[in-house]
């Protein structure tokens, strides 16, 4: 679930180069007067890129007719398959849990790993993404992804022993790393300014949509068969990326006129008139070139030190809080507190999608401090009111009060997180770091994020036990 949070908003990252973990919430952009105080020098480049990241010249010409629409849609559904597998990955363990361990006979320390060494793959993919989808282009990298995805289903479902879940498991991690970058950047690249943050959310809303999913048939199905639901967007992925033109801005950028021109326009309608719109491209790519290469070093410059501190901190913050041991393993709280597991995972399932909305919504309209503190404030009161439930338990006090005050206690900790402490931090990271350093300021914020994820979801059931 952390790992869904943290996909959900990272594009304003991740579209800079980020190679990181996660789709964006609004405001993922950086805006000028925190690039000023961050890099004063080169202001009138970095104010430029501000002006054309992103396509800003499709907002205002043929990228917003109702008769250019039908192949951006067919585009953006095709890649946010990806968003729907990635949110499938991340919620397998929790609703099959007890089906694994029973038949499998897994010991505790055995479904820990299981549970978090898709965080180990999820690293490796993180950190080769931006690469991959820069030399192969982001419809071959997300062609890649899926093909790899199948196969971490088929071995989990074949999977007699422990190695082969494990082997699964590591794949599915290496997707969702990849998934997770490669998504969020297609869809930016490939949308005019005035309808990004809408696909944006499509985003966020199809990786929260997929896990929720995976939640609800799980409690309902054997978990070998829940295996078909991870199946089923891999497939679909790859038959509609038959039908879709490459990222504009990454042919651009590789220097291939013709299908940069093509794809732009197919995008935009026939009749749209794009030229403007592609010199703005070009000029933007050229803008960028300029920086100079970013190194790992510079993050500690006294004039990153700051932003670099703010990004770490909050993403240490966001793991500490325990999201991933909640998400991975929710069915076993609820039977350990006495609740059904499954009407607790389903439950988990169907208030996900709205609060995202909620908290999409809020985003802009409340500012990011606000609701980082009111998101603290409800994650701790539902970390208290189910620490309380096990205490009651394990006292034997009001033990008709234990189910309910621990499913209680869960969602509000879910509700209060969706709405700030997972979204957030990625979008605080993507608007503080300048454009010289947002692509290796990301990706150290993004490891830092995966390491605490497999440190929380991996001691979670040591903890519990």
């Amino acid at each position: 679930m952390g790992i869904v949070r943290a996909a959900e908003d990272v594009e304003g990252a991740v579209v800079a180069g980020a190679a990181g973990g996660g789709g964006g919430g609004g405001g993922g952009e950086v805006t000028a007067p925190l690039l000023l105080r961050q890099h004063k020098q080169g202001r009138g480049d970095e104010e430029k890129i501000q002006d054309d990241a992103g396509g800003d010249g499709g907002g205002r010409r043929g990228g917003g007719g109702g008769g250019s629409m039908s192949m951006l849609m067919l585009s953006t559904a095709v890649a946010v398959c990806g968003s729907f597998e990635f949110g499938t990955c991340v919620g397998y363990s929790a609703p099959t849990q007890s089906g694994i361990v029973d038949e499998v006979g897994l010991s505790i320390s055995q479904f820990a790993l299981f549970g978090s060494v898709l965080t180990i793959g999820a690293m490796i993919g993180a950190v080769t993404s931006g690469r991959l989808a820069d030399f192969l282009g982001r419809k071959m990298t997300m062609r890649i992804s899926a093909t790899i995805c199948i196969f971490g289903w088929l071995s989990l479902h074949l999977a007699k022993g422990v190695i082969m879940l494990y082997f699964g498991r590591i794949l599915l991690g290496f997707s969702t790393g990849i998934l997770s970058y490669v998504v969020p950047v297609f869809i930016a690249e490939i949308a005019p300014k005035n309808l990004r943050g809408g696909l944006a959310t499509s985003n966020q809303l199809l990786i929260c949509s997929g896990s929720s999913a995976t939640y609800i048939i799980g409690a309902l199905v054997a978990w070998r068969n829940l295996v078909l639901v991870g199946i089923v967007p891999c497939v679909l992925l790859l038959t509609g990326l038959l039908f879709i033109p490459e990222s504009p801005r990454w042919l651009a950028n590789v220097g291939r006129e013709k299908e940069f021109h093509a794809s732009l326009q197919m995008l935009r309608g026939e009749d749209a008139d794009v030229s403007e719109e592609a010199v703005e491209i070009k000029e933007y790519i050229e803008s960028l070139h300029r920086f100079p290469k970013a190194r790992v070093q510079d993050l500690f410059l006294r004039k990153n030190i700051y932003v670099v501190t703010v990004g770490v901190g909050l993403m240490i913050f966001q793991q500490l809080g325990g999201i991933n041991g909640v998400g991975f393993y929710a069915s076993s709280i609820f039977t350990s507190a006495g609740f059904s597991g499954k009407l607790g995972t389903i439950l988990i399932g169907i208030i996900q999608i709205p609060i995202t909305l909620f908290g999409a919504i809020l985003m802009d309209k409340s500012g990011r401090r606000v609701l980082l503190m009111v998101s603290a404030s409800g994650t701790f009161l539902g970390c208290f009111l189910t620490g309380i439930s096990f205490y009651l338990k394990a006292q034997g006090l009001f033990s008709e009060w234990v189910p309910e005050l621990a499913l209680t206690g869960i969602l509000v900790y879910i509700g209060a997180y969706s709405i700030g402490m997972g979204p957030v931090p990625w979008v605080v990271m993507s608007e503080i770091f300048s454009i010289d350093m947002k692509a290796i300021g990301g990706s150290l914020v993004t490891l830092v994020s995966w390491l605490g994820s497999f440190a929380i979801s991996y001691s979670f059931s040591f903890l519990m036990d």
